[in-house]
């Protein structure tokens, strides 16, 4: 039986400064043991808490998807303590990681369906993990719309992959940020102005909206305007992750456990418990 309080060995294998900045970045781990591989399996919108020894563990959601084998995708921004140790790390440092954690995005429900993708800043991990997840089983869903949004140019994340995926012709892509710049071609304003100026059907649809708090806050009632039924809308608390196994108790929110219960939770959900949003 697997015991969720020893992490898993893993090797940093890639990293990529995202920001002028330097305050995020972007690391691939490998697994140093092919069991481990082999045993890891996850779904877009989990998380793992990584940790480096003697300085203790953050959760970071798992940016990568399962259908890119071999290696797991974490994007950091330094804030602490253990983030900071984290910008420390070089190619080929060892570190370790519990997961995968937590319950996911509904795939499953999403298919057949239309699918649209609401972000902002460096919160974009777990949708970037959606995203190709659903470009991967390409046939199974339907539109696949995503709206991103980030303070100016330079915070956007995983430039390459946005620029590539602009390019493509079966699903829309939707950059803004919050105030013009020279050279700028995309949209620019707020997360939640945008959406509603782009205004995408509800019909046969689902939204899966995460970002900042702030961001979330004023985008779901925009949601809601668009006629998206609560039960359709999923959002994902990934920020109130603490321990990740229920066992420290700073994650609930009402009876539910962000950790166990979440961080995924549809609208409908979110409006039963007491001070969720």
């Amino acid at each position: 039986m697997k015991n969720t309080y020893i992490p898993i060995p893993m090797k940093v294998d890639k990293i990529v400064t995202e920001d002028p900045e330097k305050t995020l970045r972007t690391y691939d781990l490998n697994f140093v043991n092919k069991s481990d591989l082999e045993k890891f399996q996850y779904l877009p919108g989990q998380f793992c808490e990584m940790s480096l020894l003697g300085m203790g563990e953050s959760p970071f959601g798992i940016a990568s998807s399962p259908t890119e084998e071999g290696f797991l995708r974490f994007t950091i921004n330094r804030t602490g303590l253990v983030t900071n140790e984290i910008h420390n790390l070089r190619e080929g440092d060892a570190v370790g990681i519990r997961g995968p954690l937590g319950n996911w995005y509904p795939v499953e429900d999403f298919k057949g369906e239309n699918v649209v993708i609401v972000g902002g800043g460096f919160a974009f991990t777990t949708l970037r993990s959606l995203l190709v997840y659903l470009l991967a089983h390409r046939d199974d869903y339907g539109e696949i719309t995503m709206i991103y949004g980030a303070r100016n140019p330079d915070l956007f994340i995983y430039k390459n992959e946005l620029e590539a995926w602009l390019k493509r012709t079966d699903m829309k892509l939707h950059l803004t940020i919050d105030n013009a710049v020279d050279g700028w071609q995309h949209h620019v304003g707020f997360v939640p102005a945008v959406t509603e100026e782009l205004a995408p059907s509800a019909e046969k649809a689902w939204v899966v909206v995460c970002g900042p708090p702030i961001m979330i806050k004023y985008t779901l009632p925009v949601i809601e305007k668009l006629k998206f039924p609560d039960e359709r809308i999923i959002t994902s608390l990934e920020r109130r992750m603490k321990c990740g196994i229920g066992k420290c108790g700073r994650c609930n929110i009402g009876s539910q456990y962000v950790c166990i219960d979440g961080p995924v939770f549809s609208l409908a959900q979110l409006k039963t418990i007491p001070d969720a949003l």
